[in-house]
């Protein structure tokens, strides 16, 4: 069944408060490859003016995976999620994410589309400190293939 277009414009409430850990960075900058010192070391990244350890750039999807899981759960909206293919992903940063850091996740659907019968839903999950402080907003679109 399509996603409907209705759908643009809905928000999540925001998701629990996630800890980032310098372990956590450590491992994802090891998983992806990551070898930049400031991934891995506290004095290399102090020397670079931030306090902790700074996390890789598409650190944030591990972050947003709680408020994007919202979005795909919500049983109104109907995503088959058997179905899905990730189609992009794109951040845009107020400053880095470092260790030590608290952050909230708060999606919004931006656009669901259909093109040669498949959907394509587009979230935009605003991530900021539990101060409000914005972060970095992370933009992903998730294509739904069609039955056919």
């Amino acid at each position: 069944m399509p996603l409907d277009p209705s759908f643009a414009g809905r928000s999540y409430p925001p998701t629990a408060p996630y800890q980032v850990g310098r372990e956590k960075i450590r491992e994802f900058a090891v998983a992806i490859g990551a070898t930049d010192p400031a991934y891995h070391d506290p004095e290399a990244a102090r020397a670079l003016g931030h306090p902790d350890v700074v996390a890789p750039p598409t650190f944030p999807f591990v972050v947003s995976m709680a408020s994007g899981n919202q979005v795909v759960e919500d049983a109104e909206l109907g995503v088959d999620y058997s179905r899905v293919v990730h189609g992009d992903q794109r951040f845009a940063y107020t400053r880095p994410i470092v260790a030590g850091d608290e952050l909230v996740c708060a999606s919004t659907i931006e656009e669901i589309t259909s093109r040669g019968g498949h959907d394509f839903l587009t979230t935009r999950t605003e991530i900021t400190t539990v101060t409000g402080e914005p972060v970095v907003t992370a933009w992903s679109k998730l294509v739904v293939r069609g039955e056919g």
